[in-house]
Parts: C-alpha cells; sequence; structure tokens
C-alpha cells in the first residue's frame, strides 16, 4: 500500500504548517461565536493567533470541564454552549445530523458534512478501498464510534455491514455468509470472532484486513491477527475531536490527521513540551460544528522525529502512552498534576518535577524531585515551602541532574504498596 488517500498526505511540511496556521484565526473565531468558548476566551484577538506560540497562550479545556459545563446547563443547552449545531430548542437551532452519548454522560453532535469524523483517511491507509464490504463491530447505538467508521467507509466508496456490539454467534454467522473484505472494530472482539470460527470449523478467508481501535493494539496480537491472513492497523481517535492520528504501513508511530494542530504539553499545565518529551495530546480541530480549540484528551503521548517511510510528510507519535490524569488522594487530600506545575513555575530554576507518593495507604510520604542543572542555597527548603502551600501537605525535596528523570509523562507517580 504505497498510494494516498490525497495530495495532502505528500504536502512540503512547511506548506502544511503555513496552512494550518492560516486556517487557526477562522477557526479561533468560529469557536468564540459558541457561548461556551465565547466565555473561556472572552479578550482573546482572534485575528492574533496565527502561530503555535499565541495558541499556547489559550486555555486548555479539559473534558472534566466540558462535562461539567454540560451538567451545568443541561435543562438549556445539552452541548454545555461547545456546539455550533444543534435542533429546534436550542441556542444552535438546527445543522446536528445525529447527537451521542458518551461515558459521564458527555453529549457529542455529529454534522451533516461527508466524512465528518474524517475517519476515511485511516481506512484508507489500512488497505479499505471502493466496492469493500466491510464489517462493522463498533457500537451503533449512544456512543459515535459506530457512525465514525461508517461515515468514513461510506467516504471511500464501501459497503458496510452494521454489525454492531454482541451476539457473537450472528456476527460470525454473517461473516461466513456475506464474506466482508475488511473489518472495523475493537482487536479483542475481532479475536473472538476468530476464535469461536475455529470451534466451528469455519474459515474466514475472505477477511484480509482491518481498522482496530477503542482499546490496545498490542504486536503479539497483530501477529496472531497476521497468521490469520488479516493485516491489522490502528487509528486514534475520540468522540470529541474525531480522528487524531493513523497507522501506516510502515508500522512506526501513528500520523496525524490532516484537519488537526496537536500539541504535546506537560500534564497539568498547557505549556507545550519539546519534540520526543511524553506529554498530554491536545488537539485544536478544524470543524466548524463542534470547534474544540486546545481540547486536552487526557492521553499521553510524544512526538517521533522525521519522516515516516510511507511517505507521509505529516507529525507521527508513539501512539497511547496512558493517561494524564494521575490525580492521586494523599492523607485524606488530592494533589492534582496542576499542583505540581505550580510548584514548579514558582521556581524558574525547575526544569522538569516529579512527585512520587510512597508508603503504604494511610502512611503516605511524598518525595518532590525536580531537575536543576545548578541548585540556590537554599532552593529545597524554599520547594518544600510551596509544595506545603500549594498542596497543604509536607513533602521531602530530591534535586536531580537535568535528564534523570524518566520521561513518561508522569507528573505524579504513585509508587503505594495496596495490599
Amino acid at each position: 500500500m504505497t498510494d494516498h488517500f490525497d495530495a495532502l498526505e505528500t504536502r512540503d511540511p512547511a506548506a502544511r504548517e503555513a496552512a494550518l496556521m492560516a486556517a487557526l484565526p477562522a477557526q479561533v473565531a468560529l469557536s468564540k461565536k459558541t457561548a461556551a468558548f465565547g466565555a473561556l476566551l472572552a479578550g482573546v484577538d482572534a485575528s492574533a493567533i496565527t502561530s503555535r506560540s499565541a495558541l499556547a497562550t489559550l486555555p486548555v479545556l479539559r473534558k472534566h470541564e466540558l462535562l461539567e459545563r454540560q451538567k451545568a446547563q443541561r435543562a438549556q443547552d445539552p452541548f454545555g454552549g461547545f456546539s455550533a449545531i444543534g435542533w429546534r430548542g436550542l441556542r444552535a437551532a438546527a445543522g446536528a445530523r445525529r447527537v451521542f452519548q458518551s461515558p459521564g454522560p458527555i453529549y457529542e453532535p455529529e454534522g451533516a458534512a461527508a466524512d465528518y469524523w474524517r475517519l476515511a483517511r485511516a481506512m484508507h491507509a489500512a488497505g479499505f478501498r471502493a466496492c469493500d464490504l466491510i464489517h462493522n463491530s463498533f457500537s451503533y447505538h449512544l456512543t459515535p464510534a459506530g457512525s465514525m467508521m461508517e461515515t468514513g467507509a461510506h467516504a471511500i466508496g464501501c459497503t458496510v455491514f452494521a454489525g454492531g456490539v454482541g451476539n457473537t454467534e450472528l456476527q460470525l454467522q454473517a461473516m461466513q455468509e456475506l464474506r466482508p473484505h475488511g473489518y472495523a472494530g475493537t482487536p479483542s472482539f475481532l479475536r473472538i470472532l476468530f476464535e469461536k470460527a475455529a470451534e466451528g470449523g469455519i474459515a474466514l478467508p475472505s477477511l484480509t484486513k482491518a481498522l482496530l481501535s477503542g482499546e490496545a493494539f498490542p504486536p503479539s496480537l497483530r501477529d496472531w491477527l497476521a497468521e490469520r491472513g488479516v493485516q491489522g492497523y490502528q487509528c486514534y481517535a475520540t468522540a470529541d475531536v474525531g480522528l487524531i492520528a493513523y497507522e501506516t504501513s510502515a508500522r512506526e508511530g501513528l500520523v496525524l490527521d490532516e484537519g488537526v494542530i496537536l500539541e504535546i504539553v506537560r500534564p497539568g499545565t498547557g505549556t507545550p513540551v519539546p519534540d520526543g518529551e511524553v506529554g498530554e495530546v491536545v488537539i485544536t480541530v478544524l470543524n466548524p460544528d463542534y470547534p474544540m480549540v486546545r481540547f486536552g484528551t487526557g492521553d499521553l503521548s510524544a512526538v517521533l522525529p522525521g519522516a515516516c517511510p510511507s511517505g507521509r510528510s505529516n507529525t507521527r507519535i508513539k501512539g497511547w502512552l496512558g493517561r494524564a490524569d494521575q490525580t492521586a488522594k494523599v492523607r485524606g487530600m488530592f494533589v492534582h498534576p496542576s499542583q505540581v506545575a505550580e510548584v514548579a513555575r514558582r521556581h524558574p530554576e525547575v526544569k522538569r518535577a516529579r512527585l512520587v507518593v510512597a508508603g503504604e495507604m494511610a502512611n503516605d510520604t511524598m518525595t518532590l524531585k525536580v531537575e536543576v542543572a545548578a541548585a540556590a542555597e537554599g532552593l529545597a527548603a524554599k520547594l518544600a515551602d510551596s509544595v506545603r502551600d500549594v498542596t497543604k501537605l509536607r513533602a521531602d525535596i530530591e534535586l536531580v541532574a537535568p535528564g534523570s528523570l524518566p520521561n513518561d509523562g508522569k507528573v505524579i507517580e504513585d509508587a503505594r504498596s495496596y495490599r
């Protein structure tokens, strides 16, 4: 699979960056027309947001904040003022084709644009082509996953069997009788289908490709599927922003979608980290219907150096590396990554900080490890005072050399024994 979905994938990186930055002011302006972003970005001159440095000055919207705003305005607007589309009776009185409910519950709109979630690019990279029959086992009710895959498949010209979740025997019967070319769904359910097929002596020779998401897809399972004739590829997407990144035939990280602006920020902050350092994935999506600006996914990842061997020139990320929400409860008090960031902010000498919570439950200890190039006299004591001031808890301080802390995105490491 050496061909590409469109010419955008092989653009000169400088041309892509210029196009994204040129589109950014209009996207910020669109977001400000919604009630929620109008309040969050009050005083922001959208026309001045023309660079990544300018974008980094805007607040990060994290999922718990989106949920809180939706809950607070549930009676007036189930979208909490974030959506530019809706139906009669809402602020935005038209434009929504579907509405979905994710855990929380958080409500997400789907607009009328073809391939609204932009999954066609990922499906093409996974080998899906026009006239293929795709067995879609993502959920078609409540959450948008089924629609995300189906609309992407339709944009390519595929036919879709709406399998949904569960009903393993019926889905396996459909696979045997319809002979799909590809599968869309979770990797674990695809494995279950193959195991059930083996138990019943059923062959699935037509199924040769899969686009997988929703959970981890380890190399061991990738190889297991390949032994059964299926080349599986993964993609990273969310109900809030659609496709973020997708795997290619090179199998070296995930390539960013062309419709998103990605930042990797230090957990608990909105500060971008250097390329290669693990941090939280923050996305600005070029979507006029649900214009998320600096949406914090809560997922950890890192930028990979260099270009993709597949010929795609966009930035690559390592994939999912964990969750950024590392809040820990210590001696009855919640300690948040943002508090660790606040301690570090008060002391410019600190390059990176990591709070290690150890001991046993009800007998917790905290150690703040900080990277400093040259520690001024009394810095440890001042840091201890800052920790106590910000968290109301005491911590030991350990000064370490730059580069000593692990590059895993952790700001709070919970090393306690829970036995």
